[in-house]
């Protein structure tokens, strides 16, 4: 009864799915478009094009869906069917099951799917019968339908492929290219996994190693019906095994997919049993309470550092000038720090939640992902334009107190802005910190980004907190209106360099734009001033323009343009790294992005020189770059893959090496002379 249940709870999703698509059942057997491409390109390859007699050959279906579009795996999951294959085989040829790789998981309206969004290749084994003569043809046709999908609109589809086989001496043939796909192949356990049953929780027990190495772990049914797809998954480390607790309705065996690492799975039987508890030490933590404490000290350290970034460093001087003035009581100084420290917590959370409920959804985004997005750019010119208009004398801003002026709501505010805008800076410590955060558990997680916003907030918490720091603060002068002009000086520039990265992502067009609102932000905010310095107020009308021109104008960039890195190297793939690393060559691969100042300062003053040229020529180090600024998912999974949440990374493969060598995050010339 459950496994009807169960199914029929499919069925209505599937319905759903169809209906809000605006797609029809009927159409499922349609072909595309008579002059169309099909949104997954496919083909048949072969590892031995001329295979022995009585040799089991392997099929690869290369499978390439468009960007933007997803196929399904053999368990579609909520919604969705899994493909067909209908062979026409010679005689006395037969086929086994496809072996399929490691899927990903695309939650769309609380629906869970198992997904492909990046080329793969299902595998099947071809039986070849004994007897033949050489020269034998062996024609192979496949008809094979499937649906293939967006985030929001699906597309039947099929497909009439061939390869044809000719009897010889079983040469092998595509090495490369099989030794990829089969590595993504789940590898069979070898040891039997077992499932219990309390209520709808579910807990299954898989025998695995202390010693294995487990990263973004999460299990994929592939027996229908048998757990609740879109239940969330809590894994933990117990001994020699992992324990998987989620909801769910099984009879009989469990048969699934465990991922263990990026591309990398196993195969797991799970048979009724007993679980016993387990000690709770999380797998994705890498060390329990350790690993916590490791990522959350590197976060605090890093939102320390970011308080000397040009973009955040005129914001806390500001409020430190505001108790240097004077006047302001132990009270109203530590009010100031609280509210700043709340506000620049909040944010750091609220952003680190975005990304992690984003992350479980499919998509591969990480720090700073907002600022892939050109109209969240204009949003931001305005802003520090705003802000070196105002540390320029040319208006104060209106209630509510913010920036220069004191004030719990005003101080966190300031605290918030400080954090959003220190968003395009990565430091030393910070970056493994919050790829640390992304294999932890969500309240770990979390944690992790306050800890960030903590460290962002930490000098200014100390200057309210401790009378003697205030005491080292200058007395109030004249000086105070000229370093207050000063400090417009890196605001400004960092209006400067968004527009540059406007204009790298959303062309002249949305440098157009940016320019604009920048001019319609100051022609109202001085106008706002002008009657400030009559005694009169800014005026509402006036507050609503500032704030809803640069609005309207960031709805006019609806797009980013391709972007290309100009430090030289070669554009990354793993395909190129992959010949790279055969041919036995030395490999800096480097992630980068626009809006990244850190990156920027590193490749102009560590990677981009003449004298890290001269030494990757002499030791012929290949360059790899992997540009990072419109958010390429593939690049995404790539960098989350080597523990980290966002760029800068750098990497080095030395021949021969199983691994690659994780450089720090501030480079120095010398230290890359010295890779050969």
């Amino acid at each position: 009864m459950r496994a009807l249940c169960g199914a029929v709870m499919t069925l209505i999703a599937q319905a759903a799915i169809w209906l809000g698509l605006g797609l029809a059942p009927a159409a499922a057997d349609s072909l595309p478009p008579a002059g169309g491409a099909p949104h997954l390109a496919m083909s048949l390859v072969a590892d031995s094009d001329a295979p022995r007699a009585g040799q089991v050959v392997t099929l690869a279906l290369d499978t390439r869906p468009a960007k933007g579009w997803h196929g399904y795996w053999r368990n579609p999951g909520d919604a969705g069917f899994p493909p067909s294959f209908d062979w026409t085989l010679p005689k006395g040829v037969s086929v086994d099951a496809p072996q399929w790789p490691v899927p990903t998981t695309l939650v769309v309206a609380g629906l869970m799917n198992f997904v492909y969004d990046t080329p793969y290749a299902p595998l099947v084994a071809v039986h070849v019968p004994a007897g033949l003569a050489a020269g034998t043809k062996l024609p192979i046709r496949l008809h094979t339908s499937y649906l293939v999908c967006t985030d929001t609109i699906c597309v039947p589809e099929q497909q009439n492929l061939a390869v044809e086989l000719t009897v010889g001496d079983g040469a092998p043939a595509n090495g490369a290219a099989f030794d990829r796909w089969r590595a993504a192949i789940p590898k069979p356990l070898d040891a039997a996994a077992t499932y219990q049953v309390e209520g709808d929780t579910v807990t299954i027990a898989v025998p695995l190693p202390a010693t294995a190495k487990v990263d973004q772990a999460y299990f994929f049914a592939g027996t229908p019906g048998s757990l609740k797809y879109a239940a969330p998954q809590t894994v933990t480390r117990d001994g020699d095994r992992l324990v998987i607790a989620t909801q769910g309705a099984p009879s009989g065996r469990i048969e699934g997919v465990l991922r263990i690492g990026r591309d990398l799975g196993l195969s797991v039987r799970a048979a009724p049993g007993t679980v016993v508890a387990t000690s709770g030490q999380d797998a994705g933590a890498s060390g329990g309470w350790a690993a916590v404490l490791a990522a959350f000290a590197g976060a605090l350290l890093g939102g320390l550092i970011l308080n000397v970034m040009p973009c955040v460093f005129p914001i806390l001087s500001l409020k430190a000038l505001h108790l240097a003035r004077g006047g302001a009581d132990e009270r109203t100084a530590r009010v100031d720090a609280l509210g700043y420290t709340l506000g620049a917590v909040l944010t750091c959370v609220a952003l680190g939640g975005v990304i992690l409920a984003l992350r479980a959804g499919g998509s591969a985004i990480g720090w700073a992902f907002q600022l892939q997005d050109p109209r969240v750019i204009v949003l931001l010119v305005a802003l520090t334009f705003a802000i070196g208009l105002n540390l320029l004398g040319r208006f104060e801003v209106p209630a509510p107190q913010f920036a220069t002026h004191g004030g719990a709501l005003g101080s966190v505010a300031t605290g918030a802005l400080a954090a959003f805008v220190a968003t395009p800076c990565t430091g030393p410590f910070m970056g493994a910190a919050l790829g640390a955060a992304l294999v932890l558990p969500w309240p770990a997680a979390l944690a992790v980004f306050a800890g960030l916003g903590l460290g962002l907030a930490l000098p200014f918490l100390a200057i309210g907190f401790v009378p003697a720091l205030r005491r080292f603060l200058p007395r109030p002068g004249a000086w105070m209106e000229r370093l207050r002009r000063v400090l417009a000086i890196p605001m400004l520039l960092t209006t400067a360099a968004l527009l540059w990265l406007l204009w790298r992502q959303a062309g002249w067009l949305g440098l157009g734009v940016g320019i604009a609102a920048a001019v319609l932000v100051a022609i109202v905010l001085v106008a706002g001033g002008r009657r400030q310095h009559r005694g009169e107020g800014f005026g509402l009308p006036l507050a609503f323009a500032a704030i809803g021109a640069p609005l309207v104008l960031a709805l006019v960039v609806t797009g980013n343009a391709t972007v290309h890195a100009e430090t030289g190297g070669t554009a990354f793939s793993e395909a190129k790294l992959a010949q790279l690393r055969r041919e036995g060559k030395p490999v800096f691969a480097y992630f980068t992005a626009d809006w990244c100042l850190t990156c920027k300062v590193n490749e102009r003053a560590a990677i981009d020189t003449q004298a890290t040229r001269a030494a990757f020529a002499r030791n012929k180090v290949q360059v790899l770059v992997g540009d990072w600024t419109d958010g390429d998912p593939v690049l995404g999974r790539f960098i989350q893959a080597h523990n980290r949440a966002g760029v800068p990374l750098y990497l080095y493969y030395a021949p021969g090496a199983a691994t690659p060598q994780v450089l720090p995050q501030v480079l120095t010339p010398g230290m890359l002379a010295k890779l050969h």
